[in-house]
């Protein structure tokens, strides 16, 4: 239910979204029943174990329910002060990659920091500091904001972590960019200027498109894929298949064809092609409505929360799955080209699915400090 402003005739209760929270235990379940149906058959055939996948998702839910619950018990706003050591830290950890001795290459990109036995992405954890670091930042400059110097000075103070995070991940660097539009944009009173800034970002992309050819070659597959490559255009048009002979109601859940061994990472970046496939228009509908709850619940949070800082945290947030979300779907619908994004919340996934369930236990911390007045 939403806030609503009433006359104080009593003590005030603490509020706690329960929506929400539902919301994302329902997504993770049905993340489980995806991952299972799209991966069994490649575990069996890879590990002999048809339930490989599904228990590393396991874990890496248990894994991320620790700050996922520990940021919701804890205030908020005692991240402010931690705001500019996230940022250079995230910074630190993404300059790593590019280390030989400490970097993990998988399908041909060195993405991944490899610490003893551990591995993950320090992309994933730029996405949470830039999050944290821009709420403080923008609550600390809010009467400055209406001028676009204000605007270009944050711009270049988030230029080096963009930058670094681009050279080996253009895409998550996209959504570094759009989350921090999107945040600059809602704390912004004048709009007129967010045209440059949306220019300087296309300019930033194609800059780096043409930086790495590989790249390139997957805008031209994308553009002209009858003359591309058949490795370039396999996994799209095995994607696009399975949408297709899905119809409206699919071929059933664990029923999908193009699951075995034809489109390649099914349980990753194209399960939304299997939930087609399986369950039709119909379910991936109604997986889209899900996310679109999910980002209503937290519009409500954000109008409602007790500060600016908290507001500025559940829009970043709610812009990271928003356009990770239209990303991965355009992705697999061939709407844009080829890039690694997953679903959030139902894609296998250890480091990006821990940090997304750390992003939701900020923004139902920021739930808690909203107060109800109680009627008696």
């Amino acid at each position: 239910m939403s806030v609503v402003k009433r006359e104080k005739l009593g003590k005030s209760m603490r509020y706690f979204d329960y929506n929400l929270l539902f919301l994302i235990i329902f997504l993770l379940c049905f993340g489980l029943v995806m991952v299972y149906s799209s991966s069994s058959y490649t575990s069996m055939k890879k590990y002999g174990d048809g339930a490989f996948y599904l228990k590393l998702q396991v874990r890496n839910i248990l894994l991320g329910l620790i700050p996922m619950i520990f940021l919701t018990r804890t205030d908020y706003r005692r991240w402010k002060n931690l705001g500019v050591l996230a940022y250079f830290g995230s910074l630190v950890l993404c300059l790593l990659v590019f280390v030989p001795q400490l970097n993990r290459s998988s399908h041909g990109s060195s993405r991944w920091l490899q610490i003893g036995p551990i591995s993950f992405q320090p992309s994933e954890i730029a996405k949470l500091a830039l999050i944290i670091f821009l709420a403080m930042l923008i609550e600390k400059i809010t009467k400055q904001m209406g001028k676009f110097s204000t605007i270009v000075k944050v711009v270049l103070i988030m230029s080096p972590l963009l930058g670094v995070v681009a050279i080996s991940n253009l895409s998550t660097a996209v959504i570094i960019f759009g989350i921090m539009v999107c945040m600059l944009f809602v704390a912004s009173p004048k709009y007129a200027q967010f045209i440059l800034v949306g220019i300087a970002g296309m300019v930033f992309v194609v800059f780096f498109v043409a930086f790495a050819g590989y790249r390139g070659g997957r805008v031209q597959a994308w553009l002209h894929p009858e003359t591309a490559p058949a490795k370039d255009v396999y996994q799209t048009n095995m994607g696009l298949y399975a949408i297709g002979s899905g119809g409206l109601f699919g071929k059933g859940l664990g029923e999908s064809l193009q699951k075995m061994g034809n489109v390649p990472e099914a349980q990753n970046d194209m399960i939304f092609s299997i939930i087609c496939e399986e369950l039709g228009l119909f379910g991936a509908v109604c997986v889209i409505l899900l996310f679109v709850l999910m980002l209503w619940r937290m519009m409500i949070i954000a109008n409602n929360a007790q500060d600016l800082f908290g507001a500025l945290i559940v829009t970043g947030v709610m812009s990271h799955i928003a356009i990770q979300v239209i990303l991965n779907i355009a992705v697999v619908t061939n709407t844009i080209p080829n890039t690694g994004v997953i679903l959030p919340f139902i894609s296998y996934g250890g480091t990006s699915l821990i940090f997304l369930m750390a992003e939701m236990g900020l923004v139902l911390s920021v739930s808690r400090g909203i107060r109800l007045e109680k009627i008696d």
